[in-house]
């Protein structure tokens, strides 16, 4: 999509002042929009994309509405068509939410380095002051050299001023550092706006100038970051005074003394909930009453009248490792309860607006391992499921971050159904194993991000998410979640668990299976010092985590011997699924060196505990 002469494109007359609205998504920018223009308002979708955007003619100004954004680029058609009506406009009245300045002021002080004359529409101060935070509006004038007037749209406080405040529009304090950066390209341009863009490297923009694009970006968006930091510090309060319960609970979940109490409040419960309650007293009931004791005798004797259990569609079918047998009892009676419980605790967090604040929290500390606080929503999520997580790296601020979130995936955090069998074996264990395993697992995963973070170039973004309100999870709302991410996981694990028992089976009919139990014996016997027959195990970790960790489950370990294979089998290569993932997102070359990294570090790492323990 290339930039579009905003004048033609929309049939602007010529000699009227165009004054853009621009703000982020669901700040009130249509409130206001419908206030200035009353009832000349016209919608029609903008030239080479389905969004529509509304505008109207009012006096001798022509009044737009833009996509809601977070910042003016050319990432999606959103951005594109906020840059080009902002690049046409005269004015911007950029609509800011009170409550979440350091967010908003991103995109305040970009169109301010555009040196576009601005008014600020400070909106939702009502709900800010609720909040217990206080604004000095004079200072935040100051600070940005633009008219900044409190408003509360939805009760239409503050429009009159905000109209007229419209005359007194001016260009405001940019950056000191592009003064350096931008002459030279503004003298070809003749255009501030677009000679930053095309510093900041939007292809479009340079294009339209028959320039190349630049790569400022990141120098001038920290930059950029850094400013609206100091001048959030220089005019925000918070206090709880007049505060509501649920705004200083908020507060109290990210701040370290208070939030890292609550966060190990939240997570024992999940683990109790989780660990306890559904791998212990509900998958005994699933797994070991009702499939070994009604199931799996029922569908041995029936298979059993037309095919012998001995003959080799017999073993494929009914055997140790059968399609009817171990595969159906392993997904309805161990995964399905698991999952399940797994997904109603993670849509629990997400839909009461916690998530959002661990990642706050946490955001110093993930730091030293190369990410920001927003790196904790692909980790968590990965507990659930690592394919799924790794798709939610494209959350992450840059490249350096998603390959690093995605080898930490793809290496140690271990999905729902994995993790609850391997919590299962745990328990069977005692306490001491259990923290030895965690402090090795979380040892090893700062270790690998902490050496990432050092070996790829470049430091991580600053944190920028949006923070919803708390409140009490809707249970409507977590059982759709969880009822539709449950059965997304059932549907892709089936056949990927059928084949993989498929192709156990074969390798144990035709005697491959102990061919290859030789042959691995060097690492699995000698190397990790465990039976043999983990080599089983390990081949069915390629066709899915969680069939490996399973495959672990009914081998006779010694206790030293239990925690070696389940620390191996954590940091063994993703399934099949998470594979095609990684090379999808990462590409082929990268995906070629995460995988086979993972996969030897896997069995380095596990050798290294046995000769210690064992």
């Amino acid at each position: 999509m290339a930039c579009h002469d905003l004048n033609q494109d929309l049939n602007i007359p010529a000699g009227v002042r165009k004054i853009v609205l621009a703000g982020n998504p669901n700040v009130g920018k249509s409130v206001f929009f419908n206030a200035l223009t009353g009832l000349y308002v016209d919608v029609s979708n903008f030239p080479g994309t389905t969004l529509e955007i509304s505008h109207g003619r009012v006096g001798n100004d022509f009044i737009l509405d833009t996509p809601g954004v977070y910042g003016v680029s050319s990432f999606n058609d959103e951005e594109k068509v906020a840059r080009d009506v902002i690049l046409g406009a005269d004015i911007v009245i950029n609509v800011v939410n009170a409550v979440h300045l350091e967010r908003d002021l991103f995109l305040t002080q970009q169109i301010i380095d555009m040196g576009i004359p601005m008014v600020v529409a400070l909106n939702m101060v009502d709900e800010a002051t609720r909040q217990g935070i206080k604004i000095n509006v004079a200072e935040l004038e100051r600070q940005l050299g633009v008219p900044v007037i409190p408003t509360v749209a939805i009760k239409r406080q503050g429009f009159a001023e905000v109209k007229q405040a419209v005359a007194r529009a001016r260009c405001g304090n940019s950056l000191p550092e592009l003064e350096e950066m931008l002459p030279l390209l503004q003298r070809k341009t003749h255009n501030r706006a677009a000679a930053l863009l095309i510093l900041e490297g939007d292809p479009y923009v340079a294009a339209r100038y028959r320039l190349k694009p630049l790569d400022r970006q990141e120098e001038i968006y920290l930059a950029r970051r850094r400013r609206v930091d100091t001048i959030v510090a220089a005019v925000v309060k918070e206090s709880n005074t007049g505060a509501s319960w649920s705004t200083r609970l908020s507060r109290w979940m990210m701040q370290p003394l208070t939030g890292i109490p609550i966060l190990i409040i939240s997570l024992g419960l999940l683990y109790e909930f989780i660990g306890v309650f559904i791998a212990q007293t509900v998958v005994g009931i699933t797994e070991g009453g009702l499939m070994k004791g009604y199931y799996e005798p029922f569908i041995r004797n029936l298979i059993s009248q037309w095919l012998p259990p001995d003959t080799i569609p017999g073993t494929l079918l009914i055997g140790e490792f059968g399609l009817l047998t171990m595969t159906v009892t392993y997904i309805l009676g161990l995964l399905l309860p698991l999952v399940l419980g797994f997904y109603l605790g993670l849509s629990t967090l997400e839909d009461s607006g916690y998530l959002p604040r661990i990642a706050v929290l946490v955001d110093r500390a993930l730091m030293r391992i190369g990410l920001n606080g927003r790196g904790i929503i692909p980790i968590i999520l990965g507990f659930g499921c690592v394919t799924a997580a790794t798709i939610t790296t494209r959350l992450l601020g840059s490249k350096r971050e998603r390959r690093i979130a995605t080898f930490l995936l793809a290496m140690a955090i271990p999905c729902s159904a994995q993790l609850a069998i391997i919590t299962t074996m745990l328990v069977r264990l005692g306490p001491g194993y259990t923290v030895l395993y965690i402090v090795l697992i979380a040892g090893i995963l700062v270790l690998t991000g902490t050496a990432l973070n050092w070996l790829l170039p470049g430091r991580p973004s600053d944190l920028l998410i949006d923070l919803p309100p708390l409140r009490w999870p809707q249970p409507v709302n977590i059982l759709k979640k969880t009822a539709t991410k449950t059965s997304a996981f059932i549907r892709e694990a089936t056949p990927l668990f059928a084949g993989g028992a498929l192709l156990i089976g074969i390798l144990q009919v035709t005697g491959l299976l102990a061919v290859l139990q030789n042959l691995l014996a060097p690492v699995t016997v000698s190397w990790l010092q465990l039976p043999k027959e983990t080599t089983t195990a390990f081949i069915m970790g390629f066709v899915r985590r969680d069939f490996g960790a399973a495959g672990l489950y009914s081998l006779p370990l010694k206790p030293a011997q239990s925690l070696v294979s389940l620390v191996t089998i954590t940091l063994f290569v993703p399934c099949i699924a998470s594979a095609l993932v990684i090379f999808k997102e990462r590409g082929w070359r990268e995906g070629i060196v995460i995988w086979p990294a993972v996969l030897v570090l896997a069995f380095f790492i596990g050798g290294i505990i046995s000769h210690i323990l064992i």
